[in-house]
C-alpha cells in the first residue's frame, strides 16, 4: 500500500509537469504568433487575425474528432504509450511552426496539435486509475492548477524569447521542453491500466457520436455531459471576449490586459490546486458543485455589470471559488464507469470540449459585437458574461435535476 500510495504521487508529479509544460507552451506562443502568420502571409495584424481564427478553429476541430480515438487508445494500450505519443506529436507540431516558411506548415502543425490535445482524455483517465475514491476531485484539479500556472508563465516567458531572440524563438524553446517532458515520461512514467483491464479498440465507439453511444448503458452521464458543457461554453466568454471587453468598457491598454490575465492565471491556480483539496473533503462532492458553479454564475454576473476596474478584480475572488466544482462532477461522473471505459469517457467529454472550443467563441464575440454595434438595443458589453452566467444557472439546474437519480445509481466498478 505504502508502495502503492509513492507511485501515485509520483505519477501525478508528471501529469501535473505534463500539463504544466503544455500550457507553458502554448502560452510561449501566444504572445509571438500574430506576428509570424503576418510574416508568412505578408498581411497585416488584422488579416492575421483571419488566419488565427481558423488556425484555432482546426485545432478545435480536430481535438473534437480525435479526443475519444486516443480515450480508446488508452482503454486498450494503457494510457502511457497515448501521452507519450501525443506529446511527441505536439512537440513536433512547434518544431514546424518554427521552421515554418509559409502558412501550409502553420496549418499543418494546427491541425497536428489538435489532434495530440486528445491526449487530455488519457491524462483524465491515467487520474481516476491512480486516485482513491475520496482524492479523485483534489487530484482531478491537478490539471486546472497546472493550466493556471501555465498561463502565468508561458505568455511571459514567450514575450521575452521574442523579443529578444526572434519571432520563431518561442517555437523552439516549446518544442524542447516538449520534448524533453516526452522522454522523461518514457524513461520514468509507470502504466497505470494493467492488461487484465483493458478492453479490445471498436472503430465503431472512436469517434464523438460512438463514444456517446457507448456510454448510453450509464444513464447519469448524459445528464451530466448536459452539465459540463453549459458550463464549457460559460468558461469560453472568458479567452473569446475578456480583452475586447475590457478595452471598451474601461479603456484599457495591453498592459492593464496582460495584469489582469496575470491574475486571473493566479487565482486559477490557487481555485483548481489548492481549494478542491481543502473543501471537497470537508462538504463533500455534491455540495462542491453546487458551491462552485453558483459562485462561477455570480462571478460572471459580476464581471458583466462592474462600473469600476477594482470590481473585476473583486468579483475574481468570488469566481475563484468555482474552481470545486469542476473537479467534483468529473469525480462523480468517473465513478459511473468502470476502469476500462474511463478513456472513452474521458475522450467523450474531451471531444465534447472541443465542439464548445469551435461554437463558443463565435457566439460570445457575436453578443459582444451585436450590444457594442450601432444598432445594439442596448449598450451592454457585459453581455457574454451575463450569458456566461445563465449557462452556469442553466447547468446548475440541470446538476439538481438529476442529483436524486443519480444518488440512488449504483456505482461502476472501478478502481
Amino acid at each position: 500500500m505504502r508502495e502503492q500510495s509513492f507511485t501515485s504521487r509520483y505519477a501525478l508529479a508528471f501529469i501535473f509537469m505534463t500539463m504544466l509544460i503544455d500550457t507553458i507552451g502554448l502560452g510561449l506562443i501566444i504572445p509571438v504568433a500574430p506576428r509570424l502568420i503576418a510574416e508568412l502571409t505578408g498581411d497585416t495584424l488584422s488579416g492575421a487575425a483571419r488566419w488565427g481564427g481558423l488556425l484555432f478553429f482546426l485545432f478545435a476541430l480536430m481535438q473534437f474528432f480525435f479526443a475519444p480515438v486516443l480515450g480508446n487508445l488508452s482503454d486498450r494500450y494503457g494510457r502511457r504509450p497515448v501521452l507519450i505519443l501525443s506529446l511527441t506529436a505536439l512537440g513536433i507540431d512547434y518544431a514546424l511552426s518554427g521552421f515554418a516558411p509559409n502558412i501550409v506548415w502553420l496549418i499543418v502543425a494546427r491541425v497536428l496539435s489538435g489532434a495530440a490535445a486528445g491526449s487530455y482524455a488519457a491524462i483524465n483517465a491515467y487520474i481516476a486509475d491512480v486516485s482513491p475514491p475520496e482524492k479523485r476531485a483534489a487530484n482531478f484539479g491537478l490539471t486546472g492548477a497546472a493550466f493556471g500556472i501555465g498561463f502565468v508563465l508561458g505568455p511571459a516567458l514567450g514575450g521575452l524569447l521574442g523579443d529578444h531572440f526572434g519571432t520563431r524563438t518561442p517555437f523552439f524553446a516549446a518544442a524542447v521542453v516538449t520534448g524533453l517532458n516526452a522522454l522523461f515520461g518514457w524513461l520514468v512514467l509507470k502504466e497505470s491500466l494493467p492488461p487484465e483491464r483493458r478492453r479490445k479498440f471498436e472503430l465503431w465507439r472512436a469517434n464523438p457520436v460512438g463514444s456517446l453511444l457507448a456510454i448510453r448503458r450509464y444513464p447519469m452521464i448524459f445528464g451530466l455531459i448536459g452539465v459540463f458543457i453549459l458550463a464549457r461554453l460559460a468558461h469560453d466568454a472568458n479567452p473569446a471576449t475578456w480583452t475586447y471587453y475590457t478595452m471598451e468598457k474601461f479603456g484599457w491598454g495591453p498592459g492593464d490586459v496582460a495584469m489582469s490575465l496575470v491574475a486571473v492565471g493566479i487565482l486559477t491556480t490557487l481555485s483548481f490546486g489548492v481549494l478542491p483539496r481543502l473543501i471537497v473533503p470537508r462538504i463533500g462532492e455534491t455540495r462542491a458543485v453546487y458551491l462552485g458553479y453558483a459562485c462561477a454564475a455570480l462571478g460572471y454576473a459580476g464581471y458583466a455589470f462592474s462600473t469600476r476596474p477594482w470590481m473585476l478584480y473583486a468579483w475574481m475572488a468570488v469566481w475563484a471559488l468555482s474552481g470545486v466544482g469542476n473537479p467534483a462532477l468529473t469525480s462523480i461522473v468517473s465513478r459511473q464507469v468502470p476502469a476500462n471505459e474511463q478513456g472513452e469517457l474521458q475522450g467523450a467529454l474531451s471531444s465534447l470540449g472541443g465542439a464548445t472550443s469551435i461554437f463558443a467563441p463565435l457566439v460570445m464575440t457575436g453578443l459582444f459585437s451585436f450590444f457594442t454595434g450601432p444598432d445594439a438595443p442596448i449598450y451592454f458589453p457585459g453581455a457574454p458574461f451575463f450569458a456566461a452566467g445563465l449557462f452556469e444557472l442553466g447547468a446548475l439546474v440541470i446538476f439538481v435535476a438529476v442529483h436524486g437519480r443519480l444518488r440512488n445509481a449504483p456505482v461502476a466498478a472501478s478502481s
